[in-house]
């Protein structure tokens, strides 16, 4: 809710990269940063989801030439500058930014064995995770538009929702999201369910309960990979109210915002499909789900292409971005003439008016 009182539906686009090898978010070294903030307003978007790993933050490295070629007056900046910058950039365009906790040791996301699926890990324990949070809350308590903190995307690799105090994540996200909110109490505080956030089921029993009420927002992720086996809308509304829809008719009810889901732009059948068990059967499904109940999204992900990490290739075509591989516009399938892209039918479910 704005400061009237009235809804704000955040229908947004994830921006990957600086939690990456290169500490920069991807497509710098192709098109200048105003021009892809302008970009993400013009397509209808009005909000980003950064990802920033703790190796960002603590480490703080000069950026590479390369990564920002596009871009000279970032050249010879440290890392947590061009981050500056970005966010910036995107706050200029009435952009609002959910600042994401993606990893702690750089690099790209995620498997249960990468050393990223817990919040902390030997490298960065909690203690270094909880301050490096309410760094970047100071750093950008300033800046209105920074509206939201993801506190650590897809808890994985046995974390639990309660239990053992090693992988209890509920507990942790209580810890982090009132430290965090003891430096700035305005931002909302964002809890990502257990196993590749796909599972909230816990909050039924457990709810997050901060020091300041009414800033927890409830996270989800989604991807075709995570159902097998559909045949129908009606499979897909079943297993999405089990696991994290049903949030939103608890007593009291919760917000829930699905922090990212995405599918392919190389051709129709990526995002169009009725065949049983296909990806564009899950997505077209997906897309109405959300639009039905009125859920809050962000989208994986804008990048044309890909950022520096392992298992990926610097500069190759990103298959799931909204953009294209020069960051100029948007993506096409490769049926040509169709008039069918995936930006359209994203736009089916961003509000009217930003």
């Amino acid at each position: 809710m704005d400061r009237n009182n009235q809804r704000v539906k955040l229908a947004g686009v994830n921006w990957y990269g600086a939690e990456e090898q290169d500490y920069v978010v991807a497509g710098l070294e192709l098109a200048k940063l105003v021009d892809i903030a302008v970009e993400i307003k013009r397509m209808g978007f009005n909000s980003v989801r950064l990802p920033w790993s703790n190796e960002l933050y603590e480490s703080n490295p000069l950026v590479s030439d390369a990564a920002v070629a596009a871009n000279p007056q970032l050249k010879g900046l440290h890392a947590m500058d061009v981050f500056d910058a970005v966010v910036n950039a995107l706050a200029a365009q009435g952009l609002l930014i959910i600042l994401d906790n993606h990893v702690s040791t750089a690099d790209w996301c995620c498997y249960d064995t990468d050393g990223n699926g817990l919040w902390y890990n030997p490298r960065y324990p909690e203690t270094n995770w909880i301050v490096d949070w309410q760094g970047m809350a100071e750093r950008y308590r300033s800046q209105p538009t920074v509206v939201a903190v993801d506190l650590r995307n897809e808890l994985r690799a046995g974390a639990t929702w309660g239990g053992d105090p090693q992988y209890d994540w509920h507990a942790a996200a209580q810890r982090a999201g009132n430290a965090i909110l003891s430096v700035n109490p305005n931002l909302l505080v964002i809890v990502e369910g257990i196993n590749y956030a796909s599972g909230l089921t816990g909050v039924a029993q457990s709810p997050i309960v901060l020091n300041f009420p009414n800033r927890v927002v409830y996270s989800a992720h989604d991807y075709a990979w995570f159902h097998s086996g559909l045949t129908s809308y009606g499979q897909v509304q079943q297993q999405l109210n089990q696991s994290w829809g049903y949030i939103l008719t608890e007593s009291p009810p919760a917000p829930v915002w699905v922090g990212e889901f995405g599918t392919c732009h190389t051709g129709l059948s990526c995002f169009q499909d009725s065949a049983a068990g296909s990806q564009g059967l899950w997505f077209s499904s997906f897309l109405q789900y959300l639009g039905q109940s009125d859920f809050d999204w962000c989208y994986w992900p804008l990048n044309g292409t890909e950022a520096r990490g392992t298992s990926r290739t610097f500069g190759s075509e990103e298959t799931y971005g909204v953009l294209n591989t020069s960051w100029d516009g948007p993506a096409v399938p490769e049926e040509p003439g169709s008039g069918v892209t995936l930006l359209g039918n994203l736009q089916t479910i961003i509000p009217p008016c930003q």
